[in-house]
């Protein structure tokens, strides 16, 4: 097994390939592409059908705990995991939190998630898993769909106007 890089070392991507070092870098920098889309966003009510800032938040609370946190879990500890697609509603936590006591909350499980994935050494980066619908997905597959997931949620945020708190 190779050995673990030094947090710090992590954190610059040393060890990692650009692609890896880039992929870990913009998913890190999820939480604050999140709050700078909620100070932008609108106010006001979204669209029929569609969730409100906070909605979305809280989505993505439960995104990073459900499915980033236990599928990288699975993977660290050498499992070969199954998984199915799943799509967390909201988060479990109270219902009155301001959008920007949400964003605190997705930033620190997000940042929870960017140590898991630091914790990786180069032969954790190639496990793998079976998903139902993606195939088989390496910790660089999870990333790029946890970025795209981010990015489709990120779009509508944007799309409800311009916020000013």
């Amino acid at each position: 097994m190779a050995r673990a890089l030094p947090r710090d070392a992590r954190a610059r991507g040393v060890g990692m390939n650009p692609s890896r070092a880039e992929l870990r870098n913009r998913f890190a920098a999820g939480s604050a592409r999140v709050a700078a889309a909620v100070a932008a966003g609108d106010e006001g009510s979204p669209p029929e059908g569609e969730w409100t800032p906070a909605e979305i938040v809280r989505h993505l609370i439960a995104v990073e705990t459900e499915v980033w946190h236990a599928r990288f879990d699975q993977l660290a500890a050498g499992e070969s995991p199954q998984w199915v697609s799943i799509e967390p509603r909201f988060d479990d936590g109270p219902e009155d939190r301001t959008l920007f006591e949400l964003v605190a909350t997705f930033s620190a499980r997000r940042d929870a998630s960017v140590e898991r994935l630091d914790a990786f050494d180069l032969d954790g980066w190639s496990r793998s898993g079976v998903h139902a619908t993606f195939g088989v997905l390496d910790v660089e597959g999870l990333l790029r769909l946890a970025i795209d997931h981010d990015d489709e949620h990120l779009r509508t945020i944007l799309g409800h106007g311009d916020r000013r708190d």
